[in-house]
């Protein structure tokens, strides 16, 4: 089981941890507040009050040993350099991993030169997160696995309902390949038949299927809707 550390427990950092703790991790929570390390002591491994600049006291809590750090810290006057002081002490006490919040791209660029192997943008991917929701409503939900390509879930259109994979050409079309077909309840027949893995020229699509479909986000967000 993996070790995190979260310092700094403002409303990301505590959700975070609250988050990992839930999903089972031992999670050590960070912050220099005694109320807020007195509210989340009951939802995480260890819940510590201490200054994260200062070295020997992370080692005290034996924060060297975790395998994931998460530097949440905010980022006004003193708060960012508190930050970035507690990035440059994790990479000396050779944590593997240590991601640190930035709410700009400046800011992400100190914490990658200090040190931290990953820079974490919540506002930034939020906004686009839910501008491409606004955009791509029809996107049920997307994997990314290469900035601009994801791996997503669309419910075919009404235009799709009974027309084979040929019929479609998602790819010559939209651009798109055609991973996986899970029928929708009212189109299967038994569980055999409801996973179609390697979808096939004459398969037929009906609508309200879900399509797993992977392509550029440009690509995705242009595939009909009706």
């Amino acid at each position: 089981m993996k070790r995190f550390a979260v310092i700094g427990l403002g409303r990301f950092g505590k959700k975070l941890a609250i988050a990992l703790a839930m999903s089972g991790a031992e999670v050590i929570a960070i912050d220099k507040d005694r109320t807020i390390i007195e509210d989340i002591r009951d939802q995480v491994t260890l819940a510590v009050r201490l200054d994260s600049t200062d070295e020997d006291a992370l080692k005290a809590q034996g924060i060297d040993k975790v395998d994931v750090a998460i530097v949440g810290m905010g980022e006004r006057g003193r708060a960012f350099e508190s930050a970035i002081l507690t990035v440059v002490n994790l990479k000396q006490m050779g944590v593997p991993q240590i991601y640190a919040r930035a709410a700009d791209l400046t800011a992400g660029q100190v914490f990658a030169a200090v040190g931290a192997t990953d820079v974490i943008y919540p506002e930034i991917e939020t906004a686009q997160r839910w501008a491409y929701k606004l955009i791509a409503p029809h996107i049920e939900e997307k994997i990314d696995f290469a900035p601009g390509y994801s791996l997503a879930r669309v419910k075919a259109p009404a235009s799709f309902h009974e027309k084979t994979v040929m019929d479609i050409q998602l790819r010559q079309k939209y651009n798109v390949n055609l991973v996986a077909v899970k029928r929708s309840d009212h189109n299967t027949r038994s569980d055999e038949d409801s996973i179609i893995n390697v979808p096939m020229p004459d398969t037929i699509i009906y609508a309200d299927d879900i399509l797993m479909v992977a392509g550029s986000d440009l690509d995705l967000a242009k595939m009909p809707q009706e």
